[in-house]
């Protein structure tokens, strides 16, 4: 070919040229899938959500080293009237054992004297003391991990945990790099006169692995404008992407435009940056094509303004970024002066500040690593903060991402995992938290401001209205409600019924083990509200005292025939393949401040309520039903 000079007509900003090649890929590129081994997932991308086949616990499990017991034996034990308990009523347990009836009960064994009888206690035992029940960590059938999320070595544990063993993910885009040039050599080689040691292309190499790709470095290619077609041309067939390194800017032996442009449609040729202007983007049958220029820092910053952006979206790949930033600690936190303690946190801005909300502290709750958004480091020279003080949070998400969620505490539902999944899909940048804490517990956190919404299901006993009152009685601020479904409430019980357990009255049967949920939950006030209508004492209720946090926890220890009987919606009990008597239709709704109705986020959010997708995801669900989904209820 002969010789001729490029001669740019006109350079363009960098934000131009990006989103002019990002608009020409995005109707050629198409994601592709796989599936691997979890153990082999490190790094790589979910490409849809991911739900628990198992629980974790597997079984009902010692939290301790010690004895289980049946609670009832330990009855009236104090320093004063110790109880003996003889050989073969309890059982020598260590932590992780499990445990099983009749014991219901451990008791730690620096709490026990061993006496020739048998064992002496000085304390009655609660029921399901030091015990982690099934499921406490993972519940079969919730979401482990959303689409589209970068996995973590801890997020690798939880799947094995939770019976996963192969994922679907995105594929990494194989990328082929070549150097150019004919005066360039390998770092082996003795360098002649004029000679340049070739470096870029291994630099680009391990640019390509941080970026999610898989690379593959060619040879130099000398100038020849044939070769350089033969081979790029063919590497397009083999590979998703191409990286062309000099031999793009206006020298007589800078071919690569002209071998692109013979290939393909070249979209873009000179970038208004220094240095680095004599970029090109291509597109050659269907794949990305990039000339870099040769000097190495003008190679870096085209990788980085293009490459980079271009390899996340084919992967579909998360801009990863470390930061911290001051938040208020909504809850107190009292640590040892033994340790310096991470405390795992969801973070969020809610008006002008950001709140960061403690999550387990556990030591086998491996979930909350998953969950978290960054660590409040507590130094070993504090005993603790208290609830509102400042404290600086490593980040886990980009502080961007997090100023664009809608921090959601309140009452649980599954229907907020689905809202999680859905939102960054349907509305990029944009996501959804939530800390679940009761329908109380949320109003009392947007008492605070340390939310944006409020899930909330609160029965006022004696209008028979659900959540107005309660917002009103509770709130001076303008205040509204975002209407969200009407879902089933009824009694979760095991598949068959073995117990015949008709009704509310039939849980204070002899024999009867009722899971609670935590005072404060929508759903107790619901459940008391019915034992009152029936004229039930709670003391009537074995088990009455013994409370979970959500509505798959009490379904997966009726699962577990660690309890007969509690109460919960139907998309729970339909997920763990319980049988379900039904109480009632309520409304489960999301109080709100006013003045929060515009945040983007909280936008996106009620237009997600309203959308046909969300509604098909609630007939899946089962249970619920749609009225007036995402209308707003001024109070």
């Amino acid at each position: 070919m002969a010789k001729k000079r490029n001669l740019y007509l006109k350079t363009i900003p960098v934000e131009e040229a990006r989103e002019k090649y990002f608009t020409a890929l995005e109707s050629v590129l198409s994601v592709k899938l796989e599936t691997i081994p979890v153990t082999e997932s490190l790094d790589r991308i979910t490409s849809t959500a991911i739900f628990a086949r198992y629980s974790s616990p597997l079984f009902n499990a010692s939290a301790m080293d010690g004895i289980a017991v049946t609670a009832e034996d330990t009855a009236n034990a104090s320093e004063v009237n110790p109880v003996i308990l003889p050989e073969g009523s309890y059982q020598i347990v260590d932590t992780g054992d499990p445990i099983h009836p009749p014991y219901d009960a451990v008791i730690m064994a620096e709490d026990i004297v061993e006496v020739e009888e048998g064992v002496k206690i000085i304390a009655s035992a609660a029921p399901w003391q030091h015990i982690r029940p099934i499921g406490e960590d993972i519940v079969s059938g919730e979401m482990i991990l959303p689409s589209n999320h970068k996995i973590r070595p801890i997020d690798i544990g939880v799947l094995l945990s939770a019976g996963i063993l192969e994922i679907e993910v995105i594929k990494r885009p194989e990328v082929a790099i070549f150097p150019t040039g004919t005066e360039i050599i390998e770092p082996e080689d003795d360098p002649e006169d004029g000679s340049i040691i070739e470096s870029n292309s291994r630099m680009f190499e391990n640019m390509v692995t941080v970026a999610g790709g898989i690379r593959h470095r060619f040879p130099p290619i000398i100038d020849n404008y044939e070769m350089i077609r033969d081979q790029v041309s063919a590497a397009v067939d083999t590979h998703d992407m191409v990286i062309v390194n000099a031999g793009s800017s206006a020298g007589t032996e800078d071919f690569t435009v002209h071998v692109l442009r013979e290939l393909g449609e070249v979209i873009v040729h000179g970038v208004s940056i220094k240095p680095g202007k004599p970029v090109i983007l291509a597109i050659v049958r269907g794949k990305p094509v990039i000339g870099l220029p040769g000097y190495p820092v003008s190679a870096y910053i085209g990788f980085e303004n293009f490459v980079q952006p271009v390899l996340q979206m084919m992967g579909k790949r998360p801009e990863q970024l470390t930061e911290t930033v001051e938040a208020a600690i909504s809850k107190r936190l009292v640590s040892s002066l033994k340790h310096k303690e991470y405390v795992r946190v969801k973070v969020g801005k809610v008006g002008d500040k950001f709140v960061a909300a403690p999550l387990a502290r556990g030591a086998g709750a491996a979930m909350s690593l998953v969950r978290a958004d960054g660590f409040c480091v507590i130094e070993q020279t504090s005993e603790g903060v208290e609830a509102g003080e400042m404290v600086n949070i490593e980040l886990y998400r980009s502080k961007d991402e997090i100023e664009h969620t809608a921090v959601i505490i309140g009452s649980h539902d599954l229907i907020l995992d689905v809202m999680a999944d859905i939102m960054p899909n349907e509305y990029p940048g944009m996501h959804v938290t939530s800390t679940h804490v009761g329908s109380m517990g949320g109003l009392m956190a947007l008492r605070r401001g340390e939310a944006h919404l409020a899930p909330i299901h609160l029965l006022d006993e004696a209008t028979g209205e659900y959540n107005v009152s309660y917002v009103k009685r509770m709130f001076k601020e303008p205040m509204a409600l975002i209407k969200g479904v009407d879902r089933i409430q009824g009694i979760m019980v095991k598949k068959g019924n073995p117990l015949g357990i008709n009704g509310i009255a039939d849980l204070a049967k002899d024999g009867v083990r009722y899971v609670n949920r935590q005072r404060g939950a929508g759903t107790r006030v619901l459940f008391d509200y019915q034992l009152k209508q029936a004229g039930i004492q709670p003391e009537a209720i074995k088990g009455y005292d013994r409370e979970m946090a959500t509505h798959m926890a009490v379904a997966a220890a009726v699962a577990s025939d660690s309890g007969d009987a509690g109460m919960g919606v139907l998309s729970a009990a339909q997920a763990m393949d319980l049988d379900f008597i039904p109480v009632g239709v309520e409304e489960y709704d999301f109080a709100i401040p006013q003045r929060f109705l515009d945040v983007p986020a909280v936008q996106a959010f009620i237009e997600i309520l309203k959308s046909d997708g969300f509604h098909k995801k609630l007939e899946e669900l089962g249970g619920y039903e749609v009225r007036n989904a995402g209308e707003i209820v001024e109070i």
